[in-house]
């Protein structure tokens, strides 16, 4: 019999007139997976084969707009999803009502966005956890433990789902059983069958993978899907480009996201239009062609492009690929190449009269504490040879030691998001909030910018949440916070100076944070009126038996 190897992952899900969701599985064998929803809605899709493992998106349609319904998962017509000893709730497609123009009075739905970034594994049950507990494992136990609580209407996953550079123990125990982890890469992965260790671990937790069956999901890569750092420079890539583990890392770190993460945060309209898709789903064994895909999507990452956009209702979410769509050049460097940054354009500017809310998804934080920022912008221009060849070979290497490679550290492209963020927030049809969700940096803050010249209409707002599971050092703790004081902003001011920084368009400053620990944002939407709360993870009492809770520490309105 076949059996479900990971997944269901619930993905994409669309309310309007016919509404729409996707399904992703990977199984063990090939064959037909099938879902199948209370009153009828329905769909189903032939497993497609990469490097030995079987997946398959369905695509279920015949959903009815505003309403909730349980599935079922069948592998070639055997019932494999939910288990017979679930203990968790049916797994259920929520889809929203059609959209329409509101005030957000009593009658008005809400949306609830729920987002973070950087996620270790859980650790094993039973087994102590080094960074406190999962930010979505409790969430995923308290929604377990009340049904009827609020949940997500969409998680939003910004950046290093997988840790390709830092693997558990049991990970370690696994690639120990099929090379010599004495020989480069060592503990990280080296292949594609490797990538899916990573995988199996993450999303095989049963909570989290209950989870993730009945919580529409987005996600985004960052470093850490791939390495450490990955794209930080021109000279940073021709160096691992002369290591002889790096391109079958960054060619199966390329496939296995296009596989486990980037096919479902595509609609079942863009996946019928996709070339790519239909032509792995085509043949018997889809890797060779994925793999032409990735060597392309290398050697020119133009290509492609991992950026997509999703609409939910009148909330608009554009998800900003800020890793492998860089321009690394010195003297041109760019965190989005010229027809990535164009479509990043046309889509924050279309059909404003049809939104209330944009949200602007990039793994990597828009504003930083001011210090990080300029020492950024600092670090960009030596590099560059403002100081001469060598402080450009110390700006390089600094560079590196201290992962100074966020929006700050690419100026052009920082200045282009902050005019694009304001052309948005000041039209006629301008939406309520602009808001930047991102991760990375392992804390959260609230960071609010002021336009030199007019401010725009709409709140805009920098929102960084992470981790999700991870952890900080104190080191780093203490010059996040000092990052944001006046002595720190002082310092920064001075690296400027030095580096002959030109002057920004906007100036800002921490209007919540920083937070440190496991934790979760959310938005609660509704009409114009935005809210947004911070949770956090509180470990249980092992004592009493009192289970981890995720407790709303800062809460306030965006818009009202």
């Amino acid at each position: 019999m076949t059996g479900l190897r990971l997944g269901p992952l619930l993905r994409y899900v669309d309310g309007e007139s016919a509404g729409t969701a996707t399904i992703w599985v990977e199984t063990d064998r090939p064959c037909t997976a099938e879902v199948r929803c209370e009153g009828g809605a329905h769909g189903s899709s032939r497993t497609f084969l990469i490097a030995g493992h079987h997946y398959a998106l369905i695509p279920v349609t015949g959903l009815t707009p505003g309403t909730t319904v349980a599935y079922e998962v069948l592998l070639d017509e055997v019932r494999v999803w939910p288990p017979e000893d679930s203990p968790f709730p049916p797994s259920v497609i929520r889809t929203p009502a059609a959209a329409t123009p509101d005030t957000g009075g009593p009658g008005t739905p809400e949306l609830h966005v729920s987002f973070g970034s950087c996620r270790w594994a859980s650790a094993p049950v039973g087994e102590p956890d080094p960074v406190g507990p999962d930010a979505l494992h409790t969430l995923a136990a308290a929604l377990t433990a009340d049904p009827g609580a609020v949940r997500p209407d969409v998680l939003i996953l910004l950046g290093d789902q997988v840790y390709a550079d830092e693997t558990s123990k049991a990970t370690r125990r696994r690639l120990a059983g099929r090379r010599d982890l004495a020989e480069p890469p060592g503990a990280e992965v080296a292949d594609f069958e490797e990538y899916t260790y990573l995988y199996d671990e993450s999303w095989s937790d049963p909570q989290v993978r209950w989870l993730l069956s009945t919580v529409p999901s987005c996600m985004i890569f960052d470093d850490h899907d791939v390495i450490d750092d990955w794209n930080t420079s021109a000279s940073w890539l021709a160096e691992m480009r002369t290591k002889p583990w790096w391109q079958e890392r960054i060619l199966s770190g390329l496939m296995s996201y296009w596989v486990y993460q980037h096919l479902g945060n595509l609609s079942p309209a863009e996946l019928a239009a996709d070339k790519l898709y239909a032509a792995v789903r085509a043949e018997s064994d889809g890797t060779r062609r994925l793999r032409e895909f990735a060597v392309e999507a290398d050697a020119d990452p133009a290509c492609v492009r991992w950026s997509y956009r999703r609409d939910f209702g009148r909330t608009r979410l554009l998800m900003v690929d800020s890793r492998a769509a860089r321009v690394l050049a010195e003297g041109h460097r760019e965190i989005l190449d010229p027809d990535e940054a164009r479509w990043v354009r046309d889509q924050a500017l279309t059909d404003p009269e049809d939104r209330d809310h944009l949200l602007i998804g990039t793994s990597l934080p828009w504003l930083l504490p001011p210090l990080v920022h300029d020492a950024e912008s600092w670090n960009a221009a030596l590099a560059g040879g403002e100081r001469g060849p060598r402080w450009a070979r110390f700006g390089e290497k600094l560079r590196r030691a201290a992962d100074l490679e966020h929006w700050a550290a690419f100026p052009t492209s920082f200045e282009k998001l902050a005019s694009l963020l304001a052309e948005v927030g000041s039209g006629p049809a301008a939406p309520a909030t602009v808001c930047v969700l991102s991760g990375d940096v392992h804390h959260a803050y609230v960071a609010e910018p002021l336009w030199r010249t007019d401010q725009p209409r709409s709140r805009v707002v920098q929102l960084t949440c992470s981790p999700v599971h991870n952890s900080i050092p104190l080191s780093i703790r203490l010059g996040f916070r000092f990052g944001w004081s006046r002595v720190g902003r002082r310092l920064g001011r001075a690296f400027a100076r030095h580096g002959r920084v030109a002057a920004r368009s906007v100036t800002w400053g921490k209007t919540g944070g920083p937070w440190f620990g496991n934790q979760l944002m959310t938005l609660t939407l509704r009409g114009r009126a935005a809210r947004l709360s911070l949770a956090q993870v509180r470990e249980g009492d092992g004592e009493s038996g009192a289970a981890a809770r995720l407790v709303t520490v800062d809460e306030r309105e965006l818009a009202p």
